[in-house]
């Protein structure tokens, strides 16, 4: 690699690193956080998603909608069936925007174990902050801003550490016995090489869910259409034939349990007559979903997809996000966990390295030499990082565009 370029990076990942690094830092911890929902919601709510499991027969299903009807005016949206007799039933209620808001039933008695408002809750809130900073869209943007800028620091990080000799010590391995300037140097870069694929895994999985570049995939798939099947998400055009009397919620179960599916089983019940029954399943591996409705008077099948009707680029979209939150089993789980506390250690060292090597009172940014022209493959690379991430693009522009102002007026 050509020592100019290999200065130019330097001087660059410097800038993105002071720019974006306090960003980076409260990303990596809270969502070192959020890995541990399921422990921390088992904490606060498991007093009313639990249940003791009696001798008699539970109740139909039927009973307990009535009793949710009777704690709680809002309309039910759908049921989700638990998995083993230890379980409360969950049922939805309409509520405002996209936040769940859910009611347990004991299966047994009846009586509302108590309620989750989603939007209330801890790791939702953990959540809001590790997405978009408390700051709902402008904050969105800023998370998609600094993960844009994060990929430049991979890139340019990964051509600063490329070996120009063959010794492996502060390449591969760390050099303990060096100074603690090439000490911590060396705490940042190797550990960061050693987790460059979890920390790319990480940032696509981050990106479906940002505002610009999340935006465009969804259009790209719709173009392609390589997303969801419209019916995956709406029962536009699928419609029950208003015939006799309609289903009971326990002979809708009844029907849903027989297409063993696998995972969670969700039923959304019909809010209109001539709305049909949707059943869908989140399980453990994408290939085993479907989506399935049903006519609410006859029970007969009106649509089924699975996920074979999923385009690609949402299938790899949702793999990566899915990979992005440790869903995949606990060894995904753990090497997540174990890169991302890597990571924050990588960035604490970072920190103490550039403060131990900058001059006093000065920023230290390294310089480029004068005669360096940029080629027209690191022109293309800067392009086509900005086509696919315009915020970083226009961060860009503005950055270079502050720098000749700047020089401009100095030169006056």
């Amino acid at each position: 690699m050509s020592p100019k370029i290999t200065q130019w990076c330097w001087r660059w990942h410097v800038i993105a690193g002071l720019l974006s690094l306090p960003f980076v830092i409260l990303l990596t911890v809270t969502g070192i956080v959020y890995m541990f929902k399921a422990e921390v919601n088992h904490y606060f709510y498991h007093h009313m998603t639990e249940v003791t499991p009696q001798l008699s027969q539970p109740l139909s299903y039927e009973q307990q909608l009535a009793s949710v009807q009777r704690f709680r005016s809002l309309p039910v949206v759908s049921l989700t069936l638990a998995s083993n007799a230890n379980q409360a039933s969950v049922f939805r209620l309409k509520g405002k925007g996209r936040t769940k808001h859910l009611v347990y039933i004991d299966p047994y008695t009846g009586t509302m174990m108590g309620e989750f408002k989603q939007a209330d809750s801890l790791m939702y809130n953990i959540r809001k902050l590790h997405g978009e900073l408390l700051l709902d869209k402008p904050g969105t943007l800023v998370v998609e801003l600094i993960a844009s800028w994060f990929i430049v620091l991979l890139i340019t990080g990964l051509i600063i550490w490329w070996p120009s000799t063959k010794q492996l010590a502060g390449v591969f391995s760390i050099r303990f016995n060096a100074s603690r300037r090439i000490l911590w140097r060396d705490l940042h870069a190797v550990t960061s090489f050693w987790i460059g694929l979890i920390l790319l895994i990480v940032i696509a999985g981050a990106m479906p869910w940002t505002d610009v570049f999340g935006t465009n995939l969804k259009r790209v798939q719709k173009i392609t259409d390589s997303g969801y099947p419209m019916a995956w998400r709406s029962d536009k055009g699928v419609s029950s034939q208003i015939v006799g009397r309609p289903l009971t919620l326990d002979e809708m179960v009844l029907k849903a349990q027989s297409q063993s599916l696998q995972g969670v089983i969700e039923i959304k019940l019909p809010q209109k007559g001539e709305s049909p029954f949707k059943v869908s399943n989140r399980s453990f591996w994408l290939s085993d979903q479907q989506v399935m409705y049903f006519d609410q008077y006859s029970g007969e099948v009106l649509k089924q997809l699975t996920w074979n009707d999923v385009g690609i680029l949402m299938d790899m979209r949702q793999v990566f996000m899915r990979l992005h939150q440790g869903e995949y089993g606990r060894a995904n789980w753990w090497i997540l966990l174990i890169g991302c506390v890597l990571f924050l250690m990588a960035n604490i060292a970072s920190i103490i390295a550039y403060v131990k090597r900058k001059p006093r009172q000065r920023f230290g940014i390294p310089a480029v030499p004068k005669s360096f022209k940029m080629g027209y493959g690191l022109l293309l690379l800067i392009a086509l990082l900005a086509v696919v991430f315009p915020l970083f693009g226009l961060s860009v522009i503005l950055i270079v565009g502050g720098q000749y102002v700047f020089k401009k007026r100095l030169s006056a």
